[in-house]
């Protein structure tokens, strides 16, 4: 049985602070691969600050392209929108039958949880790892098998990213060099 950690979201865009969060747990916990799930609609985001998931999802692919173990995943573009987790782990399960697939999230997600479709029956039947967001305690009304972890974590986000560019400064070193690359050859999140 492959353990396979699946690190849902927008990628909008993908950041240094994502691949340092998944390779520590790759290597730090019961892994043996960690899957970045592209999501084309996320449910608790507005769609319209989003960047064209084709181009997110090539994005992901650039920064972990020939990285031991990371993988990009991009099932969600064929399941009904918006992408609700439990489903996803459904289809995964119906195509992968020899894996075994957990949640990656941070306790700033984790705090919302409850929110989510099934909650319940999806923190009984998945193992959750949570990586601890300062600011972040791991509070829910929601009981499950969680695994609490100490990832290294940078203080950007995505949302940060996109504004710096917008500003006209440079991304390089937030995010992988082909990402950046990537971003100014298609002017991507400048403002119309």
């Amino acid at each position: 049985m492959i353990k396979v950690g699946l690190y849902f979201g927008s990628f909008n865009p993908i950041h240094h602070g994502h691949l340092i969060i998944a390779n520590h747990l790759l290597y730090q916990e019961d892994l043996d691969q960690i899957w970045f799930v592209v999501s084309p609609q996320n449910p608790f985001k507005a769609e319209q600050y989003l960047l064209n998931e084709f181009h997110r999802l090539h994005l992901t692919k650039l920064a972990t392209d020939g990285v031991p173990g990371f993988r990009v995943c991009d099932i969600e573009f064929q399941l009904p929108r918006p992408s609700y987790t439990i489903d996803t782990l459904q289809a995964l399960d119906d195509k992968y039958p020899s894996h075994e697939f957990c949640i990656i999230m941070g306790s700033d997600s984790y705090m919302n949880i409850g929110k989510w479709k099934k909650a319940d029956k999806l923190c009984r039947e998945r193992k959750i790892y949570v990586y601890i967001r300062k600011g972040f305690p791991v509070e829910s009304d929601v009981s499950g098998n969680i695994v609490l972890c100490k990832a290294p974590l940078l203080d950007i986000s995505a949302s940060m990213i996109r504004k710096i560019w917008q500003e006209g400064h440079s991304i390089r070193y937030y995010v992988p060099e082909s990402v950046r690359e990537e971003i100014e050859k298609g002017n991507y999140y400048r403002r119309g």
